[in-house]
């Protein structure tokens, strides 16, 4: 399994520190003669203008609202749903688990209808606000929330005079870090490596992400007259997967369980 995980990032970084030549000219796990990852660096980020900046800004952009805008939703909802009974709950729950069974490819084309119908298509909201529902994020903050935060202590917080905006800001997210933290966690991976609903809404490059935008370069060593650059193409997904492992590592010490431990005395 480590093999399986890695040799693919291993084949990423070397081919990524060798020229458009030494590509074809090297064994694919092997270094070439001349390094040229910081050459090749630069040359990403001034190729075509610039775009690739442009096209990092993007996808920071879709993250931040999309899948930031989704992990606070699916906290709210699945607390109000673990926390509170109200009529029509088991219904919600039949509704989230049928959601989370339906692939997002299957809803891709009658959601570029309905935002064509909107006028929204290849507009950023057509990115995001399709990524501010997550029925699976939904699902785990619902689960989580169950266990996480016990009753005694919102009881607790309610006799004090706590509201319930309060009580959840101020008691209950503190509990729900872990959870939420993986929720965000799953929403970032999944809008920063979404590929095909970009592919389907947006036609100005000016918008594209870069998984489209990395893509349309690699297209043009198929089109005439195209050129070809697929040293860039490496380094840039090489960038890509850059800040996905920087949240990884830099928010992986919220994944603990047993916050509330010690706080509840039977």
């Amino acid at each position: 399994m480590l093999i399986y995980a890695l040799l693919p990032l291993a084949w990423l970084l070397i081919n990524a520190t060798k020229t458009q030549q030494g590509l074809f000219d090297s064994f694919g796990l092997a270094p070439a003669g001349d390094f040229a990852l910081f050459d090749n660096i630069v040359d990403t980020f001034r190729y075509d203008g610039g775009i690739f900046t442009r096209w990092l800004l993007n996808t920071l952009l879709y993250v931040t609202l999309g899948a930031g805008g989704a992990t606070l939703l699916a906290a709210l909802a699945g607390y109000g749903l673990a926390k509170f009974d109200f009529p029509g709950r088991k219904g919600v729950f039949a509704v989230v688990i049928g959601a989370v069974a339906v692939p997002g490819t299957a809803l891709a084309v009658p959601t570029f209808l309905m935002f064509s119908r909107l006028g929204l298509t290849n507009t950023p909201w057509a990115i995001i606000i399709p990524s501010l529902i997550s029925p699976f994020g939904l699902y785990l903050m619902w689960t989580f929330a169950t266990d996480a935060v016990p009753n005694e202590m919102l009881e607790s917080a309610r006799i004090d005079g706590a509201g319930e905006f309060r009580t959840f800001f101020s008691v209950s997210a503190p509990l729900l870090a872990p959870g939420t933290v993986t929720v965000l966690l799953f929403n970032v991976v999944a809008t920063w490596n979404n590929y095909f609903l970009p592919l389907i809404m947006l036609k100005d490059p000016n918008w594209y992400p870069l998984t489209i935008g990395l893509d349309a370069w690699n297209r043009q060593a198929g089109t005439a007259g195209g050129e070809v650059v697929f040293n860039l193409v490496i380094t840039g997904s090489l960038l890509t997967i850059v800040p996905l492992i920087a949240a990884f590592l830099l928010l992986q010490r919220y994944w603990q369980s047993g916050l509330s431990t010690g706080s509840v005395k039977e």
